[in-house]
């Protein structure tokens, strides 16, 4: 193999949304040049937004270019088996400066027999949130297609739609067909599959900037949706220095770690490792080479490193596929 084994940074792929604000610069310190960018991909494979890697003997080299070069070594035996060639996740940062629009995502079965695509179940934390700030997740009480459509023709959706207040810290598991929204004041570190198929079920009737209302979906959501009462919000452990596991699905696995000193980690080379930092400031040293991150940085462990140190003051992310 001739690729270089390190820890990869990736150039944010920075998107404007008409909800979007300033606060990924503010607090993040992403390079926006508009005040209303709501998204930065920090990790991406979707067609149209590869991610290219922004660090070290590999920059300027696609995603794409790194894992057909070396596909074991960068996802891991085990990824690589299930997945082929494709990276299986996509990694955000969310700035919603305002509402965004009440959505749903199809399942892998739905999405692969009408988009060709993988499904979207993907998790929120919450990195910070402006007082009153709230989530929409599922329905108060189970609810039915009728139900739905009469509400969303009465424009009173959001009486069956269960609202709640959020905090830094907060975690939301948001399985496919969950009809979910992000309220207004929430920043957000966003872990899903590779999949950008979204439809749309309300947009509290906005318009842009040419007076245009944003497309809904709401006959391909009939079917998404679940109407079930789901229960999203994540219990976790903060145990200092350790992996304190959160999420553990088919598609990722998500730990939190509150790194305060020295850890020591080994890997089998069955997978990749993501970590996202959403505090504080830590280093990687590797191979006797140090690389330092800060809160908002991403960075991508191919499987093939195996053996490493984490140390700083931090609170952490880490996403691999078990």
């Amino acid at each position: 193999m001739n690729m270089k084994i390190y820890p990869l940074q990736f150039e944010p792929i920075l998107k404007e949304r008409i909800w979007g604000g300033e606060k990924l610069k503010a607090v993040l310190n992403k390079p926006i040049s508009s005040s209303i960018t709501g998204e930065s991909w920090e990790l991406s494979a979707v067609e149209g937004d590869i991610s290219v890697v922004a660090n070290g003997d590999l920059i300027g080299k696609s995603l794409l270019w790194l894992i057909d070069s070396a596909p074991n070594e960068l996802l891991g035996s085990k990824v690589y088996e299930r997945f082929g060639k494709q990276f299986p996740l996509l990694f955000k940062y969310l700035d919603a400066r305002e509402d965004l629009s009440i959505q749903v995502h199809p399942n892998d079965e739905l999405a692969k027999q009408r988009h060709n695509s993988f499904g979207k179940t993907e998790m929120w934390y919450v990195m910070q949130a402006d007082p009153e700030a709230s989530i929409i997740v599922g329905f108060k009480e189970p609810s039915n297609a009728k139900e739905y459509v009469e509400n969303l023709n009465n424009n009173s959706l959001l009486s069956i739609l269960e609202e709640i207040k959020v905090e830094a810290g907060d975690v939301f598991f948001l399985e496919t067909g969950t009809v979910h929204a992000i309220g207004s004041g929430n920043l957000i570190a966003e872990i899903q599959q590779t999949s950008d198929v979204t439809y749309r079920l309300y947009d509290f009737d906005r318009v842009d900037a040419q007076g245009n209302s944003r497309e809904l979906h709401v006959d391909l959501a009939l079917e998404a949706i679940n109407y079930s009462k789901i229960e999203s919000n994540k219990k976790y452990e903060r145990n200092l220095n350790e992996s304190n596991v959160i999420v553990d699905c088919p598609y990722f696995t998500t730990n939190f770690i509150p790194l305060d000193g020295e850890v020591v980690v080994s890997k089998s080379g069955d997978t990749f490792t993501v970590y996202m930092c959403v505090e504080g400031e830590f280093e990687i040293t590797f191979e006797k080479a140090i690389y330092k991150y800060l809160k908002g940085d991403t960075v991508l462990i191919p499987a093939a490193m195996n053996a490493y140190i984490l140390n700083g003051n931090a609170s952490i992310l880490e996403i691999y596929i078990s």
